[in-house]
């Protein structure tokens, strides 16, 4: 089995986050990048042969990814490659949706000649053994398999929707329906038998009318032509870090024991392209309470379960809480911030506060800052 791992979405409603990054590079969970979490699945899973699908802002991917070697796919047979976008030498497209991109890395699959090409996006924080996805494939003599998860009923409008029978045979597809029928939302992972694949995208792509995206076009066709779909149930932790409030949830989510997202578990590592950096510093072991606190940091303030990331400073006299700080921040002395995400390599001022909202997840930007040094520190 091929894994094709599509990398290269832009993320808007990340905001600022996105503005020179795309998606599956944002930073997570002090020491990671989003990629890091399927390259690790493929890693854990014996996949060994992984293509790399970028669009949006590639280069820093590229650099990351580089040949591999955390995630052991620096291979001279297989390995990770990454698939950087080209245009049609007619017509000048690019990447019109996430089956195009398949579609117009034919010849890296066919060079392959796997058995099963299995689909992942780069922008899901999540751990899950493909292979056993894979063996539930086989033993059903499915043609695809989905894998789905249930959701509360209250958020099957956010997702796309399947609906089963009690084999878990995909009967219809609901696309972030008013009134869903199940709550089995589709994960965005998704197993082909290669051919079966490789003859819908040859003839999806000629079809001016199809957007070229799988949930929308491809399974909806072979479900319409009979092709025998599975729903894989799958029972871990998942989660879609498309905003600022299910990214900062996430973060969050490795303070709680009971949320499923162990990030310590020996027999399921998450590997990471991390910079060597010197020990953090406390100076005072008592302002740190139930936080994550990586390398290089010097923490002088009062920090309550928050996520730390590299070469943070934290000055005298702030108080953060429930805070998300990427790499290279500084916060001022005397600053409060309470369910904050803030970006990398930003200066938060002395005495800056953010600390009265109550459930709103704030993402702290440059503007604001400048606003608030306008107004005379108001």
């Amino acid at each position: 089995m091929v894994a094709m791992l599509l990398a290269g979405g832009q993320g808007s409603r990340l905001k600022s986050l996105t503005y020179d990054v795309a998606k599956p590079a944002i930073p997570f969970g002090g020491k990671y990048r989003i990629i890091d979490f399927p390259l690790s699945n493929c890693t854990n899973s014996g996949i060994e042969t992984v293509g790399v699908l970028t669009q949006y802002e590639p280069h820093l991917l590229h650099a990351y990814i580089g040949l591999g070697t955390p995630w052991d796919l620096d291979r001279r047979h297989g390995g990770v490659t990454i698939l950087p976008p080209y245009a049609e030498i007619e017509g000048n497209k690019w990447y019109a949706g996430t089956a195009s991109a398949i579609y117009q890395n034919l010849k890296f699959l066919d060079a392959a000649d796997p058995d099963y090409v299995l689909i992942l996006s780069g922008d899901h924080i999540y751990k899950m053994d493909y292979d056993l996805m894979l063996d539930f494939h086989k033993e059903t003599q499915a043609e695809v398999t989905l894998s789905v998860l249930e959701v509360p009923w209250t958020d099957t409008h956010r997702f796309g929707v399947i609906n089963t029978d009690e084999q878990m045979n995909v009967l219809e597809f609901q696309e972030k329906p008013k009134q869903a029928k199940s709550n089995l939302a589709s994960m965005g992972v998704y197993i082909f038998n290669w051919r079966t694949l490789r003859e819908c995208l040859i003839e999806d792509s000629k079809k001016e009318e199809s957007s070229h995206d799988f949930g929308k076009d491809i399974l909806p066709v072979l479900l319409k032509n009979g092709s025998k779909m599975m729903a894989y149930p799958y029972k871990g932790y998942w989660k879609d870090v498309g905003t600022v409030e299910s990214l900062w949830e996430a973060n969050m989510d490795l303070l709680d024991s009971h949320s499923g997202l162990n990030l310590n578990d020996p027999a399921w590592r998450i590997y990471s392209s991390n910079v060597q950096m010197p020990p953090h510093i406390v100076t005072d072991t008592a302002l740190l309470q139930d936080s994550v606190v990586n390398e290089g940091c010097v923490i002088a303030g009062e920090i309550n379960r928050s996520i730390i990331f590299r070469d943070v400073k934290v000055q005298e006299g702030a108080v953060l809480s429930e805070c998300v700080l990427m790499n290279g921040t500084v916060i001022g002395k005397g600053a409060k911030l309470n369910k904050v995400i803030v970006p990398p390599n930003l200066n938060v001022p002395d005495h800056f506060e953010i600390s009265d909202q109550q459930d709103e997840v704030i993402l702290m930007t440059q503007e604001r800052i400048d606003e608030w040094k306008g107004s005379g520190g108001k």
